[in-house]
């Protein structure tokens, strides 16, 4: 006599495992895509501090200021040399940056916001990247904070392309003299020769800032921190 399951049995089964991966899937899934967003991010941001580093080196200086950085027309020229770019943009604008599609993790647009920026920034030029990013850097001249001077870039880890969302594909991130590349209020403690040093509440000013303001932020800030904080993990 030969055993075997019956009808019943296996449609059970089957009901079974379609429960099971109908509550999983979306979950390995949305996992998935919040690996390959910080993956995409970790990529730019070496790309970046390398090209800091190469820049200085190349100009025999201690510091991105005393390297040139200080104007918007030495960025605009150090993004098209030190980058291998597919276009350029002179501003926060398509093809590059998708600037009224973007929202917050609450899921409110903030176009405006990014508007706001392009009114700050005015001829600070964007390039997509031959890894599909697109950059936007902001002289070092606008701003200082305990004598270290300071500025933004804006990362949209993958172009034109969604979700658009500040925190999962889009970042705002403040780069020092020093070449540090942080949260804007996670300054470097400098001495008179520029080496630098984390500031010792570093880990604290990120979480604060995350708590407040990456869900509702126009600017996403805290959500980078968060993920410097997490081992360069999307744990939000």
């Amino acid at each position: 006599m030969k055993k075997a399951f019956t009808l019943a049995e296996v449609l059970v089964t089957l009901g079974i495992i379609g429960v099971v991966s109908a509550m999983t899937v979306p979950t390995l899934m949305n996992n998935h895509r919040k690996k390959v967003f910080v993956t995409q991010l970790q990529k730019v941001y070496t790309e970046v501090q390398q090209a800091f580093l190469q820049y200085k080196t190349d100009k025999n200086a201690i510091s991105l200021t005393e390297a040139g950085l200080g104007s918007q027309s030495e960025v605009n020229n150090f993004l098209k040399t030190y980058f291998k770019t597919v276009t350029v943009c002179s501003k926060l604008d398509e093809p590059c940056i998708p600037h009224t599609e973007y929202r917050n993790l609450a899921g409110n647009t903030v176009g405006d916001g990014i508007e706001d920026v392009n009114k700050w920034w005015g001829s600070v030029n964007c390039a997509v990247l031959g890894s599909g990013a697109a950059i936007c850097i902001e002289a070092l001249s606008a701003h200082s904070s305990g004598g270290v001077k300071w500025s933004h870039i804006l990362v949209d880890t993958n172009g034109l392309q969604g979700p658009n969302i500040g925190g999962r594909d889009v970042f705002f991130l403040a780069y020092f003299e020093d070449g540090t590349i942080d949260e804007e209020s996670v300054v470097p403690v400098c001495n008179a020769s520029k080496q630098c040093t984390l500031p010792a509440n570093a880990r604290e000013t990120r979480e604060n800032l995350y708590n407040k303001m990456c869900q509702t932020s126009s600017r996403f800030r805290g959500c980078f921190g968060k993920i410097l904080n997490d081992g360069w993990e999307m744990n939000y």
